[in-house]
């Protein structure tokens, strides 16, 4: 499992305790709750992940 360190979560979120938060490891991205952090967390592949940023940032989602 990844460091706490290494968990960070977007700053759009501002003081909101309702967020996801990220970690880029060596070829996965590891996402998990804020609030739950105790749960674990999932791990997609960087590609993966990649293309659902940038389908996040072009607004397709």
């Amino acid at each position: 499992m990844p460091r706490t360190s290494e968990f960070r979560k977007s700053s759009y979120s501002a003081q909101n305790q309702n967020c996801v938060e990220v970690a880029d490891l060596d070829r996965v991205a590891a996402l998990r709750d804020s609030q739950h952090p105790e749960c674990g967390h999932l791990a997609f592949p960087l590609t993966e992940w990649s293309a659902f940023l940038t389908t996040a940032r072009e607004h397709r989602l």
